[in-house]
């Protein structure tokens, strides 16, 4: 399937693409489009549209669309929600919310200017969101056995 957002990602539009990629979509498809374009190419490219204004799978009361994608597509896993609880504070500013939420803030800021071409960019940065779910997966299971 053709998914589509907005042009030059950070927190959300990165984190987005790699859940659906590793939990919803394995043959995703992404393009990056100036924000005013994004539900005209979505029509006419038959894509689903995300993380941009007034679309389904965007910002809803007052959460990331990371946070709207797992509701959407009713995912379970407790770590996919925990990685949650860190986009949400990253994405909408509340860095204080999670003490996890300044780093993918850092490292996408970092990326943007290393890797200006969002491909290239989320190419490079699902390894961090691979790590960042190694690591809550460990902590997780820590707790449990507790």
């Amino acid at each position: 399937m053709k998914w589509i957002t907005r042009a030059h990602v950070h927190v959300d539009r990165v984190a987005c693409p790699w859940l659906i990629s590793r939990f919803i979509d394995s043959d995703a498809e992404f393009m990056f489009v100036a924000p005013t374009l994004v539900k005209k190419v979505a029509e006419v490219k038959n894509a689903i549209p995300f993380d941009a204004e007034g679309v389904e799978l965007g910002h809803k009361d007052g959460h990331c669309s990371f946070v709207t994608i797992i509701e959407k597509y009713s995912l379970k896993d407790p770590v996919l929600h925990k990685i949650a609880e860190v986009v949400n504070a990253a994405d909408t500013g509340n860095l204080d919310k999670n003490p996890y939420a300044p780093g993918p803030e850092a490292i996408a800021s970092g990326f943007s200017i290393m890797f200006p071409d969002d491909y290239e960019n989320l190419e490079n940065q699902f390894l961090v969101y691979d790590a960042l779910y190694a690591f809550l997966k460990l902590q997780l299971a820590k707790e449990k056995s507790k």
